[in-house]
């Protein structure tokens, strides 16, 4: 038989996320530790993984040295579970002649009265409940007890051994607030969790989670960003984009502009980023609704990741122009989300992406825009990379996605915050220039991965009707740097 068929299903960790990360799950009848400063999320893990075996049928154990049996159940109520018939609390406390300076031993030190009790009172605890998952909580105060490091990793060995006989799967939880980084469970444990807690300068906390090992077991590696909100933790695993079989079918999308179709070569292609920079104004958000127009008169739906604009004031001006987004949403084509930079972490929103395209077949996705996206990062090195993974994982399903960078200055050089065009397949650029005593807007397309393109520069205006693109700019010169020369011809008329 094979070696694999033999062992039992993995144990599931019951946290949306976790288990992908876990490959799983936890194996069963080991010993794991999740470790964490105090309020990055042990605890709720601990009981929503007790809660995940009671729903199995399977009995919980949560024991408890630093947190009261009345202040578990308070936190649990606050995330609308009932855990009074599902698992069993067993607070460890220690007895009152303990705290009575009368009553305590002279000629021993009291640690090894109160180490030895403790564990006494955990093993009894065990015969008694005969559990199939237990929680320890936490394993700052049996080192207190052990006082030294030799006697703690006795400790820890003797409660592996202990536990390991009676076929049940372990959860020590572990604080972190030793002064010294203390890694003698590491190596005694079967899989260690750490939790962290990120504050950035501005915004919401930031959560993220690290499996450090896992013995014998694959698992997602990397940072994982993860939030506590009522009901639990939830888990955004790290994106990889390599899991993903790519398609090899593309098709060229028109954009209903014939001039627009004309310089892209014939339009947009699947399976492809397409990125918009120009300075404020320049019409890159209109730029990017135009293809979403497009893509929802060809009967496909599409996506809209809002950074910048309030969702009320982008319905009315879109609308003013010809495009009406509200009906769009509300006739199930369009799926609209205004993003909060200051409370978001890249991890969720890469995890809303994928679930949209996923769940809705989406075929289209704009993100407005990556300057919004880039204050979501706490550490902006990394924005690269996380936006490389989420286009090629794009890509990799068809999706068209679209994507604007607004850039410093509004004419001459230009200066953009973030530089994402090798990412990107398709880059266009807009620009300002003036002539004759007028300030207009220039598009032109700098790079195609997938075909060829124009390599001219077009003039373009803004109207009632929305984008109009003209004819091209022959009889200037120096248009992209913002102060154009007219070498011949007639002054271009205003287009309407």
């Amino acid at each position: 038989m094979d070696a694999k068929a033999k062992q039992p299903p993995k144990a599931l960790f019951g946290v949306t996320g976790l288990d992908e990360v876990l490959s799983g799950g936890l194996a069963r009848n080991r010993l794991y530790l999740l470790e964490g400063t105090p309020g990055s999320g042990k605890t709720t893990l601990a009981v929503q993984f007790l809660l995940e075996g009671a729903s199995g049928s399977e009995k919980g154990l949560y024991i408890t040295l630093s947190e009261t049996e009345q202040e578990l159940r308070e936190a649990a109520a606050s995330h609308g579970w009932s855990i009074s018939d599902k698992i069993d609390i067993f607070e460890l406390l220690p007895p009152e002649n303990l705290l009575d300076e009368k009553q305590q031993q002279s000629l021993l030190y009291s640690s090894d009265l109160e180490l030895g009790e403790t564990t006494t009172r955990i093993f009894e605890t065990m015969e008694r409940v005969k559990p199939a998952r237990v929680v320890l909580d936490s394993l700052s105060e049996i080192r207190l007890l052990a006082q030294n490091s030799l006697r703690y990793r006795r400790q820890i060995l003797a409660l592996k051994h202990y536990f390991a006989q009676r076929d049940v799967t372990v959860l020590l939880l572990d604080d972190m607030t030793a002064e010294i980084l203390d890694k003698t469970v590491h190596s005694v444990a079967h899989c260690v969790i750490r939790l962290e807690e990120i504050a950035p300068d501005y915004g919401a906390e930031r959560r993220r989670l690290r499996v450090l090992k896992y013995r014998g077991q694959a698992f997602r590696g990397g940072y994982h960003d993860f939030i506590i909100q009522t009901g639990g933790v939830q888990v955004f695993p790290r994106l990889v984009a390599s899991e993903y079989r790519a398609r090899t079918k593309s098709q060229v999308l028109s954009t209903d502009i014939a001039e627009l179709d004309k310089l892209m070569g014939g339009g947009v292609d699947s399976g492809s980023s397409t990125l918009i920079i120009g300075p404020a104004g320049t019409g890159k958000s209109l730029m990017v609704l135009q293809f979403v127009t497009a893509a929802v008169k060809r009967g496909e739906h599409a996506a809209l990741f809002i950074f910048d604009e309030e969702l009320g004031l982008l319905f009315s001006r879109s609308k003013a122009m010809g495009i009406d987004l509200e009906s769009m949403r509300d006739g199930g084509k369009l799926h609209i989300v205004q993003v909060d930079a200051a409370e978001i972490s890249p991890g969720e929103f890469a995890h809303k992406v994928r679930g949209v395209v996923e769940k809705e077949n989406i075929r289209t996705v704009v993100i407005d825009s990556l300057n919004g996206y880039q204050n979501a990062m706490p550490q902006e090195q990394y924005l690269i990379l996380h936006m490389h993974e989420l286009l090629q994982y794009l890509n990799r399903v068809g999706a068209a996605t679209f994507l604007t960078v607004a850039q410093h200055g509004m004419v001459g050089e230009m200066k953009s915050p973030v530089d994402v065009t090798y990412l990107a397949d398709t880059v266009i650029l807009l620009r300002y220039f003036e002539a004759f005593g007028q300030v207009r807007r220039a598009i032109s397309m700098l790079k195609k991965r997938t075909g060829s393109h124009e390599n001219t520069i077009r003039e373009f205006t803004i109207g009632q009707t929305g984008i109009t693109v003209g004819p091209v700019l022959e009889k200037f010169q120096g248009i992209l740097r913002g102060v154009p020369q007219h070498i011949g011809g007639n002054a271009p008329k205003t287009q309407e």
